[in-house]
């Protein structure tokens, strides 16, 4: 009910959600750069500073103070877990494999070319769709556009090829 206030409170006002349009309002306001893409008067996108920094407050405030003790873990299914195993990882402790996140991880070349090869694909990829999964998923379909349907269509086809296909052969 919250989400769909905020949406309705967003089309009110002529404003659209989504996380990655901060990073352009961040990159105008502290950079400066040249770009034509961030020309733009960032002081009128404020209110989304506001909101990404509210929920850096609101992810703090929930795990400080009302997540139970001894629950902060995340439980993976004992299929994940075996799944992982079977391509050579060993069992996570919260939802990174140690082998990929933990400090031997970030020793290895093999993770530091994954790590900047599917960042620089994350962002082309979202700025090529016009906007983030959040965007897409949550401001785009509640304003029945289709390109945010066709955009969604593709994030799930994506992550569940890379998650059934590619991964496997990438580890």
């Amino acid at each position: 009910m919250l989400i769909a206030g905020v949406m309705l409170t967003l089309n009110f006002f002529g404003k659209s959600f989504g996380v990655s349009s901060n990073l352009r309002t961040v990159c105008a306001a502290v950079l400066r750069p040249k770009a034509k893409f961030f020309d733009f008067n960032w002081r009128n996108e404020l209110w989304n500073l506001v909101f990404l920094g509210g929920s850096a407050l609101g992810g703090f405030v929930a795990h400080q103070y009302l997540t139970a003790p001894g629950t902060d873990v995340v439980q993976l299914a004992p299929s994940t877990v075996a799944d992982l195993q079977a391509l050579g990882f060993t069992a996570p402790e919260g939802m990174q494999p140690s082998e990929l996140y933990g400090a031997a991880g970030m020793q290895d070349p093999k993770t530091w070319i994954f790590l900047v090869a599917g960042g620089l694909l994350i962002g082309f990829g979202t700025r090529y769709a016009g906007g983030c999964t959040s965007g897409h998923a949550i401001s785009g379909l509640s304003n029945l556009q289709l390109p945010s349907l066709i955009a969604v269509i593709g994030f799930f086809a994506g992550g569940l090829l890379m998650t059934h296909v590619f991964f496997p052969y990438l580890f």
